[in-house]
């Protein structure tokens, strides 16, 4: 476990591998993702805003290397760090041809400070070449591969107008590790029609897939999106803060310890999220958290078995 936690952060990880504090830096290489360019459909998950899910205060104006620049003053200011790592976060950053990947990370890589990549994407944009490429990267730098899953149910995959099954999902993930890649999975906690258990059952899933890391996000509501209409119209709730932080301390009782825990809240935009406002306080929210596994006596993987 990570110091004073009671499960294994990321943070700690990148601490013993690089000596240092390392933070991320989101960047927006102008990706776009086959549910928005017509591929597959026009209008996006009904979560995805008009600037990718999660993608708030990157200068967009800017090229990657200066986005670096501008962000690594930032978190020298707010975090003190000494390294950082280009996140290339916005809408699925695999979806271009391989000549174009290679510009766009070797060029990240050429900043200063910059000791390695983490590039979100889609199970559905990870063509073999595209692997083979990040394979042969992930030989010259520390490298994650983030991988949008959201859920292993079906069902909900159609409700959040995701376009891909899960089994798209599972072909990805075996890929990945036959090329030896980190992978970290994302999964949405509290998606309509999903049971506490269901939830619950992806902890298994999850360790039965040999992840190396887990991202929780909870459901959002954020301004311009399907999922803000549907909640104006009743048809979907989210979570209390309380709910929320009980539920990840069982999904965390469930995870295999070995798994690498990237983020177990997100952090909507203050100016675009409509609920649940609880969320905007992230480090209570994570603080309740912690409270609560000291409370019980748990640590991450305490109800594990292979």
């Amino acid at each position: 476990m990570s110091p004073a936690k009671r499960y294994k952060t990321f943070s700690s990880e990148l601490k013993q591998v690089f000596g240092c504090k390392v933070q991320r830096i989101s960047v927006d290489a102008g990706f776009t993702c086959p549910n928005r360019d017509g591929s597959l459909d026009t209008e996006g998950c009904i979560f995805c805003g008009g600037h990718g899910s999660g993608s708030y205060g990157i200068r967009r104006e800017l090229d990657i290397s200066a986005q670096l620049e501008d962000g690594k003053e930032v978190m020298r200011r707010k975090y003190r760090a000494s390294k950082f790592i280009a996140y290339f976060q916005p809408y699925s950053n695999t979806y271009a041809e391989v000549d174009r990947l290679r510009k766009l990370f070797s060029e990240a890589l050429t900043v200063s400070d910059v000791v390695g990549l983490i590039i979100a994407s889609r199970p559905d944009c990870l063509p073999d070449a595209v692997l083979d490429y990040l394979q042969e990267l992930s030989g010259q730098t520390y490298l994650w591969l983030e991988l949008g899953i959201q859920s292993t149910y079906d069902r909900s995959l159609k409700l959040i107008n995701r376009r891909h099954d899960y089994s798209c999902s599972v072909d990805s993930i075996l890929r990945a590790r036959s090329r030896g890649l980190r992978l970290c999975a994302h999964i949405i906690l509290g998606l309509p029609g999903e049971t506490r258990d269901e939830m619950l059952a992806m902890a298994s899933e999850l360790n039965r897939q040999e992840v190396d890391g887990v991202k929780l996000h909870l459901l959002h509501v954020m301004k311009g999106t399907r999922l803000a209409g549907m909640y104006g119209r009743g048809e979907v709730a989210v979570m209390g803060r309380d709910e929320y932080a009980g539920l990840v301390c069982d999904f965390l009782e469930l995870l295999d310890p070995r798994i690498l825990i990237h983020r177990l809240t997100g952090d909507g935009g203050h100016d675009n999220l409509i609920a649940p406002l609880w969320s905007l306080k992230k480090f209570e929210v994570l603080n309740l958290i912690d409270a609560e596994m000291e409370r019980r006596g748990i640590h991450q993987g305490i109800r594990f078995s292979r």
